[in-house]
């Protein structure tokens, strides 16, 4: 199978230097260099994975990511020349899967995009990560919530949540062991996010947006349960 990734970065040398590395490496490539050009691509073709660049010309990156994010499931890898982890974390939260920062090795960010992309089709192809309803067990129920493992479907009294594959991963993690505390690092081995320095926050981006997407009241979360020192405990009911 032949995946089609969109780039999207203004830069014509460093545009053209991405698209014949990643057509030589055998995926299918369109190229972008600004937001109208992305959504253009994206309403003509099947992407399956977008590389983003952050400082865009009229549209910032990251407000490309959180419109991307809320349209669909589709894969986002940034691209970006800012070195401030603050900016990572915000496009971590926009709802970005990955970054990497410029300047980059090529063999890098084809690693990054091959494990996203792995990801991405072994989350639609899952068959019940987790053991859990009896009569059926690809199924998750706590409160008003259904959780259909199989189909990647979250809902709460039949209204449907999007997922990012992130907190797909999130949720699979934390509902395979219910009431049980899980360190940040076990949880980030179960969901297999890709993360550069230990200092990363990634899995506490990801409990806030399971939090503002689930809790009643993020502030005072019933769910996604914070073990100060330790960790996150999953207390759906």
């Amino acid at each position: 199978m032949s995946y089609h990734v969109l780039v999207v970065e203004d830069d014509a040398v460093t545009r053209s230097k991405l698209v014949g590395y990643f057509q030589n490496e055998g995926y299918h490539v369109s190229e972008a260099e600004s937001g109208e050009q992305m959504r253009e691509s994206l309403q003509n073709n099947a992407i399956d994975l977008v590389m983003l660049d952050i400082n865009l010309p009229g549209e910032d990156g990251l407000m490309l990511t959180r419109e991307l994010r809320s349209q669909s499931d589709i894969g986002i890898i940034l691209v970006t020349g800012r070195t401030d982890s603050i900016d990572k974390i915000v496009g971590l939260e926009m709802g970005a899967d990955d970054y990497v920062t410029k300047p980059f090795e090529l063999r890098e960010l084809l690693v990054r995009v091959k494990n996203l992309l792995w990801r991405i089709s072994a989350a639609r192809n899952a068959t019940g990560a987790i053991e859990s309803d009896k009569q059926d067990g690809n199924t998750v129920r706590f409160g008003e919530w259904t959780f259909d493992v199989q189909r990647r479907a979250l809902s709460r009294a039949g209204e449907p949540v999007k997922l990012t594959k992130a907190e797909y991963e999130l949720l699979v993690a934390l509902s395979s062991y219910p009431n049980q505390v899980l360190s940040r690092e076990r949880i980030l081995n179960m969901i297999s996010h890709r993360v550069d320095a230990p200092n990363d926050r990634t899995i506490d981006v990801l409990i806030r947006r399971m939090r503002a997407k689930m809790e009643f009241d993020p502030k005072n979360p019933q769910i996604f349960v914070t073990v100060h020192g330790e960790g996150y405990m999953f207390a759906g009911d």
